[in-house]
């Protein structure tokens, strides 16, 4: 997330970024991604789906899913995430369903669904400073509103089951719900009931990446997310986000945005005001 912030209590969220890479996650919204400029690939499951500028695609929640960019020009994508009961009639087919391929093409996406998403988007970036009355009565409406441009467009299928029984499922879901919390892999593999080299051994084969790497992107997200969108103060946003010091912290966001905490919140309001 949380991203996707997995384990948000947020009933909508929405925010427009550059390209980057995703760990795998699950949560409980609905997830909409919309390719403004640039490229993007989401992966669903083991399948992976390339999305183009213009392409816009519906993640159903409860499904594991990550993202990656290997655009060498300009990207921007907006994420859309909705709590699923703000679905309205569509809440039923949504948590039995899910697409069989998510995403469709620019040339096939209605012109309604880039216009709630850009409307809501702004909507949101004067809210910060300004609430708006009923925000969140305009937001459930153009939801239903881009379910229904984009359902027909998508041939669903039966979700697959037993979830709850996969081991890749749990470890997300399981790191979804700990990361803000210290957690280790011996304590986490005890906590599932299965080995520690088993995790491991999950961690580099399908996630390319050992355990305390995974469990910082997941930090790092979200730390992000802290700085861009409340007022907490540097220190609150890296505890709050799970790292144990602030070197760590500034180490591993430096090293995936080539700033500083303090830099990136700077240029992020300021792109923001523009």
């Amino acid at each position: 997330m949380y991203p996707a912030y997995q384990n948000s209590t947020e009933t909508f969220e929405i925010y427009q970024r550059k390209g980057t890479h995703i760990s795998p996650h699950v949560h409980t919204s609905l997830e909409c991604v919309y390719v403004v400029e640039g490229s993007l690939e989401l992966g669903i499951g083991t399948e992976l789906y390339h999305m183009a500028q213009g392409d816009f695609a519906l993640v159903v929640p409860g499904l594991i899913h990550h993202y990656q960019c290997f655009c060498e020009g300009k990207s921007r994508i907006t994420f859309f995430l909705a709590a699923l009961p703000f679905s309205g009639s569509f809440q039923s087919t949504l948590q039995t369903s899910c697409p069989v391929n998510p995403v469709i093409p620019a040339r096939a996406v209605h012109p309604d669904i880039v216009y709630a998403l850009r409307t809501i988007l702004a909507s949101s970036r004067v809210h910060r400073k300004n609430p708006i009355p009923y925000a969140d009565v305009m937001r459930q409406a153009y939801l239903q509103i881009i379910l229904s441009r984009a359902l027909p467009h998508l041939k669903l299928t039966e979700r697959p089951g037993a979830e709850s029984d996969d081991l890749m499922y749990r470890t997300v879901s399981y790191v979804a719900e700990h990361y803000t919390e210290e957690i280790t892999l011996t304590g986490m593999a005890s906590d599932l009931h299965v080995s520690p080299y088993a995790l491991s051994r999950l961690f580099s084969s399908v996630f390319h990446m050992n355990f305390n790497q995974y469990v910082n992107d997941m930090r790092l997200e979200y730390a992000r997310y802290l700085l861009e969108n409340t007022d907490q103060t540097i220190t609150e946003a890296y505890e709050n986000a799970g790292f144990a010091s602030q070197r760590t912290f500034n180490r591993v966001f430096r090293d995936e945005y080539h700033m500083s905490p303090r830099e990136y919140r700077a240029a992020y309001r300021a792109a923001s005001e523009q």
